[in-house]
C-alpha cells in the first residue's frame, strides 16, 4: 500500500527494527568494550519512533546514544552524511575522538553504500567497506573481507570508519535486565536541518500485475472446498 500521495509505503501498521547490518555493527562495538575497555555511543538519524532501536542497542550493552530526529521526511545520502559528520564531530569535540565508528556496509532500503564512506572522507580517516571481520591490533584495525576463493585482508591505523555486514558476528537478544538499564541511559537528542536534497523521490508506482493479489476464500469449515480446489491448480494436491 502506498501513502495519498504515492511518495512512500504506508507504514501504519508496521514495526521497524535495525537493519542486520547495523545490529552486527552494534554487536561488534559492545564486544570490542567488553573485551578493551571504553565507551561505545549509537547514533542514528530518524523520526521519534528510531528512540525505540536506540534503546535496543543501549539494552545490548551500548553506554548512550545520539538521536538526530528528524520529522520524518527522507534524507539522501549526501544529506544524511552531513548530519552525521556534524554530530561525530561535536561528540568528539566533547568526549574524545572514537577510534572506531562502524556503519552498516549499506541502506536496507536504497543501498546507497555511500554514508559510511562520505563520513570517512570528511573526517580524514581510512575506510575499509563490506567487512566480515574486525580484530584490534595494538593502534591498528585488522579488516577482513570475504571474496571469491578466500579473504582479503588491510591492516589499517586507528581512528579508522568501518562499514560491515550481516555475517560479521551472531548478534545477541536483548536481556530483560538490559531493557531495564537502557532506559536510564542518557540519549542526546538534537534536530539537524535537512539540506535541499540533489536527489529527491517523486513518485513511486505499483508495477502492473503487482498490485494487492490476496484474495478471501471465505471462513471458517466453509471455505474448505475452495482450499482443496485452490491447492490442486497449484498442484500441492
Amino acid at each position: 500500500m502506498l501513502t495519498a500521495d504515492a511518495r512512500a509505503i504506508d507504514t501504519t501498521h508496521l514495526g521497524f527494527t535495525m537493519s542486520p547490518h547495523e545490529e552486527c555493527g552494534v554487536e561488534e562495538a559492545v564486544r570490542l568494550v567488553e573485551a578493551n575497555k571504553g565507551e561505545s555511543v549509537v547514533l542514528t538519524l530518524g523520526p521519534a519512533e528510531a528512540t525505540e532501536q536506540l534503546r535496543d542497542a543501549m539494552a545490548l550493552g551500548i553506554d548512550r546514544a545520539v538521536h538526530l530526529q528528524t520529522d520524518g521526511q527522507e534524507w539522501d545520502g549526501e544529506g544524511t552524511a552531513a548530519a552525521l559528520l556534524e554530530a561525530i564531530r561535536a561528540d568528539e569535540a566533547a568526549n574524545g575522538p572514537f577510534d572506531l565508528v562502524f556503519f552498516g556496509n549499506e541502506s536496507a532500503d536504497s543501498a546507497g553504500f555511500q554514508v559510511g564512506i562520505r563520513v570517512a572522507y570528511a573526517l580524514g580517516r581510512p575506510c575499509v567497506t563490506g567487512l566480515k571481520k574486525v580484530t584490534l591490533e595494538g593502534s591498528s584495525v585488522r579488516c577482513e573481507q570475504e571474496v571469491e576463493g578466500g579473504r582479503d585482508v588491510y591492516v589499517v591505523p586507528l581512528p579508522a570508519v568501518l562499514t560491515v555486514k550481516e555475517g560479521l558476528n551472531l548478534p545477541r537478544y536483548p536481556s530483560v535486565p538490559g531493557k531495564m538499564r537502557a532506559r536510564s541511559k542518557p540519549v542526546t537528542v538534537s534536530t539537524p536541518a535537512r539540506p535541499a536534497p540533489r536527489l529527491e523521490l517523486v513518485k513511486l508506482a505499483v508495477p502492473a500485475g503487482q498490485g494487492r493479489r490476496a484474495e478471501s476464500l471465505g471462513s471458517g469449515a466453509a471455505a474448505a472446498p475452495a482450499v482443496v480446489e485452490m491447492l490442486q491448480k497449484a498442484g500441492a494436491l
